[in-house]
């Protein structure tokens, strides 16, 4: 009796453990730091824990386009509120409430915002089934639109080729 018992309660306690694992490995698989296929622009998607809503900031952007604005300098200067054309483009948040759809395995009704056209799109995000993530933004329907795509980024800095 005393073993039915403990194999009940080792049971439940696995099946506990395993839906915490699957929770993170589910909805949470999006936290962190992404690198663009171009390896151009880092994000750092994080959930705001206000809203339950996943959302995403510039920490990183090549600016080796113009070498007289430096990433740090450059602003939000094709936004349509003439207040907000002064907010500095790295560290600005770019995608908000996205949510985690369990059915589907997505993150959708977000929105994304586009500095260089100062355009905010509807988005959503997966995972292909090699890991990239892919954030989508579209304007009324989901098959038109842009995807971008990431990687992982794992390393503890952030790009200089400043220094190549």
């Amino acid at each position: 009796m005393t073993s039915a018992i403990s194999l009940t309660f080792i049971l439940s306690l696995l099946s506990i453990n395993l839906s915490l694992a699957q929770k993170t490995s589910g909805e949470d698989r999006i936290l962190g730091r992404w690198i663009s296929e171009k390896k151009n622009l880092i994000v750092q998607v994080y959930k705001d824990p206000q809203d339950d809503e996943y959302k995403a900031k510039i920490v990183w952007f090549d600016d080796r386009d113009d070498p007289s604005r430096p990433m740090n300098t450059r602003l939000d200067d094709q936004n349509p509120d003439p207040k907000l054309r002064k907010r500095r483009i790295a560290g600005m948040q770019v995608l908000r409430n996205l949510k985690y759809d369990p059915e589907g395995n997505i993150w959708d009704d977000g929105l994304i915002y586009d500095a260089i056209s100062g355009r905010e799109w509807s988005s959503y995000a997966y995972f292909t089934d090699k890991g990239i993530l892919k954030v989508k933004g579209y304007w009324h329907f989901k098959f038109i639109g842009q995807s971008i795509a990431f990687s992982r980024y794992t390393s503890p800095d952030l790009p200089d080729f400043a220094n190549k």
